[in-house]
């Protein structure tokens, strides 16, 4: 049986139920890492806890169980398309506290636990909309935020054994990016005509498996070297 890259780590992911948050929970569970989901539907994290304990892995939706953390995986988050001209102080309030403040929070009682032993892994899940703002006013800025705080928490435990990173998904097979598509997501369809203006459309849509696998390398020893970093996984539709 080969080394498993998470071994006897214990992972958080948030946003875990579905989409990039399962793949990233199921590829952990695959390398050896006890993890920890959560999910604001708990129909679809029972679903995706059973899943991986089905297929041999060690899951749960409760921290204490397995003691101590070693990785947050910073997945949560909702989308929008609200232009700047139709948002209310009311929705960019709330995905400000979902998007952002959530991310802080996790990230600040990561690195609390984090900082006695000298060791622990943060990767925050961004968008390729922190560096080409398409989407709506409120998701895009939480993303661009998102990003400086990584790379702040990054400095703050510089040259011990704590690292925080990003990834930055493109457009990724999920049912967020079919909604986002079909102009189904909040704000409609008013901001997806640039899409096609910014964004070179034709190359695939990358899929959850690629952002688990990016997560993973961060995550791991692969990317022991490696903090402070924001890294991007769209087959280059963004570039």
């Amino acid at each position: 049986m080969r080394n498993q890259l998470l071994g006897g780590k214990t992972a958080i992911v948030t946003g875990a139920s579905k989409g990039i948050g399962r793949a990233v929970a199921e590829l952990f569970a695959e390398e050896g890492a006890n993890v920890v989901l959560t999910a604001r539907g708990k129909q679809n994290l029972d679903e995706a806890v059973e899943a991986i304990r089905q297929n041999g892995g060690s899951a749960i939706g409760v921290v204490a169980e397995f003691g101590q953390v070693d990785i947050l995986i910073n997945n949560a988050g909702t989308g929008d398309m609200v232009a700047v001209e139709e948002a209310t102080d009311e929705h960019f309030e709330q995905v400000m506290a979902l998007n952002l403040t959530g991310v802080f929070r996790f990230c600040r009682e990561a690195v609390q636990h984090f900082m006695p032993r000298g060791t622990g892994v943060i990767v925050n899940v961004s968008s390729v909309n922190a560096t080409l703002p398409i989407c709506g006013v409120a998701y895009t800025s939480t993303k661009g935020a998102v990003n400086t705080m990584t790379k702040n928490i990054a400095i703050r435990p510089s040259g011990t054994g704590i690292r925080c990173n990003a990834i930055a998904p493109g457009v990724t097979d999920t049912e967020a990016a079919a909604a986002w598509a079909a102009g189904e997501q909040e704000g409609g369809s008013v901001m997806l005509e640039f899409s096609d203006k910014y964004v070179n459309m034709s190359v695939p849509m990358t899929k959850p498996i690629d952002q688990a696998y990016a997560a993973l390398y961060l995550a791991s020893d692969m990317g022991a070297a490696v903090t402070g970093q924001v890294l991007q996984v769209d087959n280059g539709a963004f570039l």
